[in-house]
């Protein structure tokens, strides 16, 4: 079954970090690179940053330095994971995991909602 499933946002004051997680179910992630998705209220969904199969990393220029991808697999389930440093008011968004590459892309999952506000 394919299915992205993803956790730990939460609301953080300025300057703090959060962990996020994604668990990508199915074989159709299985070698695919992965990515974080965010979409601010009344914004377009944007990318923020990706992880190769082969564990090469990019990122958005507003979150190089403070953001880091990971990934690893635990038996059938791909895990995504997002370490946020040094968050921003403007990081605010509901996040999302998937893969980059349209055509490996499985339906969105409920995504995880990030708030940074004092």
């Amino acid at each position: 079954q394919v299915q992205l499933v993803e956790s730990g946002g939460g609301l953080v004051q300025p300057g703090g970090s959060l962990r996020l997680s994604c668990v990508a179910s199915g074989s159709i992630f299985t070698g695919a690179a992965m990515g974080w998705f965010r979409q601010a209220p009344g914004k377009q969904r944007e990318l923020v940053a990706t992880i190769a199969s082969t564990g090469t990393t990019n990122y958005a220029d507003s979150v190089k330095g403070r953001f880091t991808i990971s990934r690893s697999r635990d038996n059938a389930k791909n895990m995504v994971y997002l370490q946020m440093n040094s968050l921003k008011p403007e990081d605010t968004a509901v996040y999302y995991c998937n893969a980059v590459a349209r055509n490996r892309q499985a339906p969105w999952g409920q995504g995880t909602q990030v708030t940074v506000s004092s």
